[in-house]
């Protein structure tokens, strides 16, 4: 009986001890899963929460950096920009002050200009960098492109500049031609004279304040909400209508032509404006008693059928480093001829306007001495169709039109032209 009682107190004793070293070895291995590991120490640092998705959907560029400035989280504007490149922040001075707002918790901001990518010119990205601290280790960087913004601020000065220049040209001239009125009073030939140049000035000034006006118009409205289908023929002769006059002076024949019953979808009265603005300008910068041509034709592209009306003149021509600029406003290839002709610099402006607010272009072919064609480019209205096989002889390939043909005819020569004296 005592040997067992032994045996069972033993056993206790061994269970009692057993429990105890299982307990010291679990909590043993507690300890040491809570101990920082190497690797552990050199894990990537976690965004707080909501982070992630408030970045995903900022407009700025976004990038947040680590202690070792590492890019934990980059926007796809940020790479666009080429802010990051290889997982590392490409730009010094952002660089620069992650780094001083990482030391200090202060926030920065900087307007930088940035070398565009991918070009060996030296435009620049205009951009507004902001840092900020995001947590104890984290530095967040936004970056906001200003380019656009920039650009339209200097078309706005250059804009005002340019109508305070304009308009203070006749202003002026009737101010000085009104004192020389007085003062030849007693001499009724000069008042004469004064007087009708008083009567150019007056109209130069109601042309370059109606073609503001029109500017502003088709720059503010959107053409859809008066759009209506309107027909191509009726353009065209309400632009030469416009002209006829001018024509006549410079004893100019005036041939329209080209594929009828053509359609497109727009503003009446926007798309008369542009097609007469081209018209006119072929007209005054023609010499004379030579010819301006327009013709229409309907060109098949992937998107849908589209009407292309040409104005052709053979006239002084536009030199290669004035094509990229003659849509400016205020631009002019020759101010002193412009000021004979009585342009005011507008014209193309308000086709350029015209013709992307319908969803089309304008484009120009021209050469110095030969003469120049201007060709609007404008939806069809309606469904588009397959013409190629109703209509052979449209000369097209690819959707867009050759260019070797001669400047003076440029779809070929005009179909049963129609001269208009």
């Amino acid at each position: 009986m005592d040997v067992n009682a032994a045996v069972a107190a033993a056993a206790a004793i061994a269970g009692v001890l057993t429990g105890v070293i299982a307990m010291l070895a679990f909590r043993v291995s507690e300890r040491e899963q809570k101990r920082p590991t190497r690797t552990s120490l050199h894990t990537d640092p976690v965004l707080p929460p909501g982070v992630d998705t408030v970045l995903s959907v900022l407009r700025s560029s976004a990038v947040v950096l680590d202690e070792s400035d590492a890019v934990v989280k980059a926007s796809s504007a940020a790479y666009a920009l080429g802010l990051v490149r290889g997982g590392k922040l490409s730009i010094d001075p952002m660089l620069k002050m992650a780094r001083d707002t990482r030391r200090d918790g202060e926030i920065r901001q900087v307007e930088l200009d940035l070398p565009r990518r991918g070009t060996g010119r030296g435009e620049a990205l205009a951009v507004s960098a902001r840092v900020a601290p995001l947590g104890s280790r984290l530095v967040l960087l936004l970056v906001e492109d200003l380019t656009e913004a920039r650009r339209i601020e200097a078309v706005r000065r250059d804009f005002v500049a340019n109508v305070s220049h304009e308009l203070k040209t006749p202003v002026g001239a009737l101010s000085l031609l009104s004192e020389a009125v007085m003062g030849a009073s007693d001499d009724p030939e000069a008042v004469e004279r004064f007087a009708g140049r008083m009567q150019i000035e007056a109209t130069r000034l109601t042309n370059l304040v109606q073609e503001l006006i029109d500017l502003s118009r088709v720059q503010n409205d959107d053409p859809l909400e008066d759009a209506e289908p309107v027909r191509v023929d009726e353009l065209v002769a309400e632009a030469v209508d416009r002209c006829r006059h001018q024509a006549g002076t410079k004893q100019i024949t005036m041939a329209a032509g080209g594929t009828a019953e053509l359609r497109v979808y727009g503003n009446r009265g926007q798309l008369a404006a542009a097609l007469g603005n081209l018209v006119e300008n072929a007209v005054n910068y023609s010499p004379a008693r030579t010819r301006v041509g327009i013709a229409a034709r309907r060109v098949t592209a992937a998107g849908g059928d589209h009407i292309e009306i040409a104005v052709t003149d053979q006239g002084i021509g536009i030199s290669d480093k004035d094509k990229e600029r003659i849509f400016e406003r205020f631009y002019r290839v020759d101010p002193a001829r412009s000021r004979q002709t009585g342009g005011t610099g507008l014209g193309l402006a308000i086709v350029k306007h015209v013709a992307a607010s319908h969803g089309g272009e304008v484009t120009v072919w021209s050469s110095e001495g030969q003469g120049s064609t201007f060709t609007l480019r404008l939806p069809e209205a309606g469904a588009s169709r397959d013409r190629a096989a109703q209509h052979p002889d449209l000369d097209v390939e690819d959707g867009q039109p050759h260019t070797d043909r001669s400047p003076y005819e440029p779809y070929g020569p005009l179909p049963s032209p129609e001269v208009l004296p």
